[in-house]
């Protein structure tokens, strides 16, 4: 009798892990789940109380190991729209990870607490590891200079909502490309729609890593170029991705210093661009696009952070199995 139950309580545990998903890597899900996800998305932005219940009674843990306004926030406002719960910490100091907790130990005992987590970490790979030990889905918040998928959901939905698709386009995508998570997550993702052309504008210490180009662009034939002048590259674009340089990543003050100036985009720069063009950013900005450029149509990027919320609802809704099938 106990071996029976065992044996079926193994096998319960085994259909589950099956079952269960995770968002690790912005290519965990295919073009396909994706358009259905941007399609979820969208409905909820124009039909919100329609899904205000969908996760009642449902628990998201928000395990951020490094600071985070917009998608710690975001988060916590898509679950919360869902009619969900919130529990978690917002930095490393606050949990047991200051006594030396490991995240698998972390992630197992939360799997105890919550329905769902969203873990950010300053280590490339952490949330890979922590999906490995837990028992209840993980999305990946941003882990280093890696990789941020959720962040590149709402970049994806905000290009398809100004510009009506995802392919035949010219993304132009500036400043810190070295470190830049939400740029690396982006071209991955990109890149798997047709005829798509990146522009990489950044200082030569700034260049995207080469295994983006040696292992994502090169071996799909995708073009690109990569410059150092942003005025030159503006006529051309049909998306431009601002970023930060990242103080946080870097190790000499001296080199922050020198290159945080870059690129700043303003009014003048804002008349070389398409009257279609779309401007985004990941947020925060610090002084990359000056504040005249808040008012011109083309700027995207508080429309984008909202967007966020929309994205984070549709992603939780469909990794804990919530989305019902439109029989239309």
């Amino acid at each position: 009798m106990l071996l029976s139950l065992n044996k079926e309580i193994g096998n319960r545990k085994t259909e589950l892990e099956e079952i269960m998903r995770h968002l690790i890597d912005p290519l965990d899900f295919s073009v396909e789940e994706i358009d259905s996800l941007l399609k979820l998305a969208d409905d909820i932005a124009q039909n919100p109380k329609k899904y205000q219940s969908v996760c009642a009674h449902k628990k998201l843990a928000t395990l951020f190991y490094e600071p985070s306004t917009r998608t710690r926030l975001s988060f916590e406002a898509a679950m919360l729209n869902l009619g969900g719960s919130v529990l978690g910490f917002s930095s490393a100091d606050s949990s047991s990870a200051s006594k030396g907790e490991s995240i698998a130990d972390t992630i197992r005992v939360i799997s105890g607490y919550a329905d769902i987590a969203a873990m950010r970490h300053p280590k490339e790979g952490a949330p890979l590891r922590a999906a490995r030990y837990s028992t209840i889905p993980v999305i990946n918040a941003g882990d280093g200079g890696h990789q941020h998928p959720t962040q590149t959901l709402t970049d994806l939905m905000t290009i398809r909502r100004r510009k009506g698709r995802l392919c035949d386009l010219t993304i132009g995508l500036c400043g810190d490309l070295k470190f830049g998570r939400t740029v690396h997550s982006l071209i991955k993702s990109l890149s798997r729609y047709n005829n798509i052309r990146f522009v990489l504008i950044s200082p030569e210490e700034l260049r995207v890593p080469e295994y983006i180009i040696s292992e994502v662009l090169a071996p799909k034939g995708i073009e690109f170029e990569q410059v150092t002048s942003l005025e030159s590259a503006m006529p051309k674009l049909d998306i431009l991705y601002m970023t930060r340089v990242q103080r946080e990543r870097f190790f000499n003050e001296e080199d922050y210093i020198r290159l945080k100036d870059t690129y700043i985009l303003n009014a003048d720069k804002m008349q070389l661009a398409k009257q279609d063009m779309a401007v985004l950013h990941p947020l925060p900005r610090v002084n990359e696009i000056t504040l005249e450029v808040d008012d011109d149509p083309r700027a995207a990027y508080f429309e984008q952070a909202q967007n966020g919320v929309y994205v984070r609802m549709a992603l939780i809704m469909t990794l804990l199995g919530l989305v019902q099938e439109d029989k239309n």
